[in-house]
């Protein structure tokens, strides 16, 4: 299996999500997709995941126990500070289709006025694409498709809106090639995934008889819902339970009202009723009707469901 994705901010949440995505995918037949994760500060998750031939578990948590799964669709992890030319050849490989990145609301460098062109000069996001996507157009090959899985509104818009900026600023030759050759649709994710802890690790290492250095905590529940915008190929994503629309903002809509309104509650009236944790309050029988009440009376009325999206299941 050929990598045909470049991750950039491989840390918990992805191995837990669309590196599982992508495995379902190649479990499903769809060759040629694996991972090259890159980590653009922190030499932690190569140092887990590289010895370990990119394997690594993954453990839905759930109340009926644990279920331990082996994800294998990540190839390799770059650090890019030690090597950021490698970073470069990845994205500029004919094999390479996808950029997705998880590198959280800090990581795109907006300010009020826009982008931190400074600080984006260097060893960001902006400057590995368009290093490699300027070496793309050289040399005759497609656009890329770059997805953010980061819980930005609109976060494909935004990205494209801020890299144009980049490109205007620094390459402006390479600015109409990415408007009219890549694509950067705009997605949703959702699954929870806490920090390992090395208790957790011992607990997979009693069940599988090896110790992952790697491996990731999760709930059963996972989302990815995608708007259709894309360059080029894509991996059968749908394999995993994916969803492909021509609009994501009611789903961007339902989670961040019902999920994040709801766990904001949690937490702020937990620790009015002395809970430390968030599964403490939802147990508590005084706050949990309350919680209920906030999404089904006050904030699903608010949301203009998209067809076949069903806000009572949610």
């Amino acid at each position: 299996m050929s990598p045909g994705i470049v991750h950039f901010g491989i840390g918990a949440f992805h191995r837990a999500h669309q590196a599982v995505y992508t495995d379902d995918a190649m479990k499903a037949g769809d060759r040629d997709w694996r991972i090259i994760g890159v980590s653009l500060r922190s030499a932690a998750v190569a140092e887990q995941v590289n010895p370990q031939d990119g394997l690594f578990t993954v453990v839905s948590r759930s109340a009926a126990g644990d279920e331990i799964r082996l994800i294998k669709s990540v190839e390799r992890v770059i650090v890019a500070s030690e090597d950021p030319a490698e970073v470069v050849a990845a994205l500029a490989s004919p094999r390479t289709h996808v950029v997705t990145m998880t590198i959280t609301e800090k990581g795109y460098l907006r300010r009020p006025n826009g982008l931190d062109l400074e600080s984006a000069k260097t060893g960001s996001v902006y400057s590995f694409l368009a290093e490699g996507l300027a070496k793309r157009a050289e040399a005759g090959l497609p656009g890329l498709t770059i997805i953010s899985c980061d819980n930005l509104p609109s976060n494909g818009a935004l990205f494209s809106q801020l890299f144009s900026t980049y490109l205007e600023a620094s390459a402006p030759d390479l600015l109409p090639w990415f408007q009219n050759q890549c694509a950067c649709p705009n997605s949703m994710v959702d699954r929870i995934v806490p920090a390992t802890t090395d208790a957790d690790r011992r607990a997979v290492e009693a069940v599988i008889g090896l110790t992952d250095e790697a491996c990731v905590i999760t709930e059963p529940f996972r989302q990815w819902v995608i708007e259709n915008n894309f360059a080029d190929d894509r991996p059968n994503w749908e394999a995993g339970g994916a969803t492909f629309v021509t609009d994501v903002h009611p789903y961007e809509m339902a989670k961040l009202r019902l999920l994040n309104g709801a766990h904001s509650a949690l937490a702020y009236i937990g620790l009015e009723h002395g809970h430390s944790f968030v599964h403490e309050a939802i147990a508590d029988k005084e706050i949990r009707p309350l919680i209920e009440a906030i999404m089904r009376q006050e904030a699903a009325p608010t949301i203009r469901p998209a067809p076949g999206q069903n806000l009572e299941l949610y």
